[in-house]
């Protein structure tokens, strides 16, 4: 049994299960869009999560990354070395649209995670911008990007999907900000510390109406993905509910993350009865 706890709680400290996460909003993207998904972008984003979601966690500083002297921390640092690797090789296979979107949302990944300049602070500690960024840069991972990829056009159903997609990350992370609240610096000022863990969960449900009715405004919409939708509206917002600042240790790394998952699977289980 311990051995089993090892190898699953390195699954997700070595962000394995975000990874997963990403890899099904991309393919919620496909199903709710149509547009069809290229695999080379689907594992291109698996693997790159992996390597960009340990860099940003393990390693604010490049030194600080690369010398790495804790075994446990040397694993992931392979893990991520060997997913960069498997990232790069799907992404020979992208097409320079798509290469264009990366790096575009690389530099502000890595504006969030490396100083500007020297002694500078970087976008991670200006006060409340953290949880926006991050949800940014979901959204345009899971969404612009697959629809780059297949050269779709840049439709309102397109955006209204992208703010859509927005919201549900912007959600999601609040679990998180109200977990790290004994653990972040006062200096980041995030959501829970400006304004406090009850009016933090009042914001998250309010989020989840406009993620949820912006589903009608879109010009092609289908029963199953309106039922799926209105799952995850109740989801989220028991989610809200059940959110404290003492949780489980797996509350958030595991379950919160899965629900990413479990959209993925209501519409795929859906799309074969409707």
């Amino acid at each position: 049994m311990k051995a089993i706890n090892r190898v699953f709680d390195f699954y997700l400290d070595a962000s394995i299960h975000v990874a997963f996460a990403v890899y099904a909003l991309v393919h919620v993207t496909d199903i709710t869009l149509g547009y069809g998904v290229d695999q080379h972008l689907a594992w291109f984003l698996f693997f790159g999560s992996i390597a960009c979601y340990n860099f940003v966690k393990y390693g604010v500083e490049a030194k600080k990354y690369i010398l790495v002297a804790n075994k446990y921390q040397k694993n992931i640092q392979f893990v991520s070395f060997i997913a960069l690797a498997i990232a790069l090789y799907h992404g020979c296979f992208l097409k320079l649209e798509v290469w264009m979107g990366v790096g575009g949302l690389v530099g502000l990944t890595g504006l969030y995670a490396v100083p500007l300049l020297p002694h500078a602070k970087n976008l991670r500690s200006w006060g409340g911008l953290k949880i926006f960024i991050v949800a940014l840069v979901w959204a345009g991972a899971t969404v612009i990007l697959p629809v780059l990829s297949e050269v779709g056009p840049m439709e309102k159903d397109v955006w209204i999907e992208c703010v859509q997609r927005f919201l549900f990350v912007l959600i999601l992370l609040i679990p998180f900000e109200i977990r790290d609240l004994a653990y972040d610096s006062p200096e980041l000022k995030t959501l829970p510390q400006r304004y406090g863990i009850a009016n933090t969960k009042i914001f998250g449900s309010f989020c989840t109406l406009p993620f949820f009715f912006l589903i009608f405004m879109k010009d092609t919409i289908s029963m199953y993905e309106a039922i799926a939708g209105g799952i995850m509206f109740l989801t989220l917002g028991a989610l809200m509910f059940v959110t404290k600042r003492q949780q489980n240790r797996y509350f958030a790394s595991f379950w919160v993350e899965g629900i990413s998952i479990f959209w993925w699977t209501l519409l795929f289980v859906f799309g074969k009865f409707f």
